[in-house]
């Protein structure tokens, strides 16, 4: 076995997350890290895609819950690893980050992050 990480770093996205309406009306920027430890070895032995984790797959799964608004980072974050599980009942462990760019929060703050393991 020869165990790597899978990962996508710096995904960007324009999302209407947040609890304020201006928020929700004009929408933020935001970023996702993904991260899983993976047997890469038939991937490594084989130069095939079936044999790993395809991570344009883990993206679309990604994109398409930041077009759902929510209120909390949490919920977004939650609702991202409860669909890559769905979707892949392998991915037992990973790391999931949600960043919001310039949170209003009455002062100066460059990210709002919630990271979640499972």
């Amino acid at each position: 076995m020869t165990e790597g990480y899978i990962e996508l770093k710096g995904m960007h996205f324009r999302a209407r997350h947040g609890c304020l309406e201006s928020e929700r009306r004009e929408g933020n920027d935001f970023t996702v890290d993904f991260r899983c430890p993976w047997d890469i070895s038939r991937a490594a032995a084989s130069d095939n895609l079936d044999d790993t984790l395809d991570y344009s797959k883990v993206y679309a799964i990604i994109a398409a819950q930041m077009e759902t608004p929510s209120k909390l980072l949490e919920n977004v974050a939650a609702r991202i690893a409860d669909a890559l599980q769905q979707a892949f009942p392998g991915l037992e462990h990973f790391e999931l980050t949600v960043s919001k760019k310039n949170p209003p929060v009455g002062g100066e703050c460059e990210w709002a992050r919630v990271s979640i393991s499972r």
